[in-house]
């Protein structure tokens, strides 16, 4: 998973709820979305939806 807006260098960590992707993975910002690139990928035209998040890794002792 990229880390950072492609378009704007914003930091996106894994666990951010700011990030949207394409189907091939793009990685945005929200602001970035739905404002300059206006829910599309640049890259493919494709749509960008909310990227999904990972579970959790509980640490047990």
């Amino acid at each position: 998973m990229r880390t950072s807006c492609e378009h704007c260098a914003k930091a996106l960590p894994m666990e951010s709820e700011e990030a949207v992707i394409c189907s091939y993975e793009c990685t945005f910002c929200a602001e970035c979305a739905a404002g300059p690139l206006q829910e599309q990928c640049p890259n493919c035209r494709g749509e960008l939806v909310r990227r999904p998040r990972r579970a959790r890794k509980d640490t047990v002792d």
